[in-house]
């Protein structure tokens, strides 16, 4: 890995250096400038989580499944709703009616339905950490048979990804001031700063179904934390030693 310094038609290569920072002279003007990227860190504990209750039934028929599946869903609103949770924290993820098939092994009849599987899945935001464990053991006694997921948030993301953009800015300065005191010189003044942020991704868990079906006690839930990232490219004039 190298970095290229160039004045004028001359060119000087600096051994060690990131290939992605670099001084530069634009070729008939007289200023050169010395460019860095460089990412920050900012790590923040979740507060907020995101549920995933699903309620899958069987029956010979659609509509007795269906009816089946209506049930026990309007079971787990309903506690949903006693624990706080409604209104826009609430939303119907997804909602299937699936054939199940019998096929002949020969292949001599054609395949027959043999019943078929309804599946409503429920997607529910939990503004209280201490509460998950709590809402998790209260819609399995409900009927809830599948989890498909849990994540882990912060409301406090945005605060840190700025704070993650402060430490980029930090960083990316720190290393042009290197590299300008390598080329014999300085760094002036800024002279064009971007940034490429990392998507904030929620925490995940899809074990959480499995780890609440083992026995009565409550379920534990542990967020840890969550690391946000951002990624800064910054550009400043170079002065040159005299």
């Amino acid at each position: 890995m190298r970095t290229l310094v160039a004045v004028g038609m001359a060119s000087l290569l600096l051994a060690g250096a990131s290939a992605r920072r670099g001084v530069a002279q634009t070729t008939g003007l007289a200023s050169s400038h010395i460019s860095a990227t460089a990412t920050g860190e900012a790590r923040v504990t979740p507060d907020r989580a995101t549920l995933f209750v699903g309620v899958q039934s069987r029956a010979t028929t659609a509509s007795a499944a269906g009816a089946e599946n209506a049930r026990r869903q309007r079971a787990i609103l309903d506690t949903l709703r006693t624990l706080g949770i409604s209104g826009d924290r609430v939303s119907t993820l997804n909602y299937n009616v699936v054939p199940e098939m019998q096929y002949n092994p020969n292949g001599q009849t054609a395949p027959r339905i043999t019943g078929y599987t309804v599946t409503n899945t429920v997607r529910a935001e939990v503004v209280r950490l201490d509460d998950v464990g709590k809402v998790i053991d209260a819609v399995l006694s409900k009927g809830a048979n599948e989890m498909s997921g849990l994540q882990f948030y912060s409301s406090k993301a945005d605060s840190a990804r700025r704070a993650a953009l402060a430490t980029a800015v930090a960083n990316a300065k720190a290393d042009a001031e290197v590299l300008a005191r390598a080329a014999g010189g300085t760094l002036g003044a800024l002279a064009e700063l971007s940034t490429s942020e990392f998507p904030v991704r929620p925490m995940q868990d899809m074990a959480m179904a499995r780890v609440a079906a083992q026995g009565p006690a409550r379920t534990p839930i542990e967020p840890g934390q969550q690391t946000i990232e951002a990624s800064v490219s910054a550009r400043w004039l170079f002065i040159p030693g005299r």
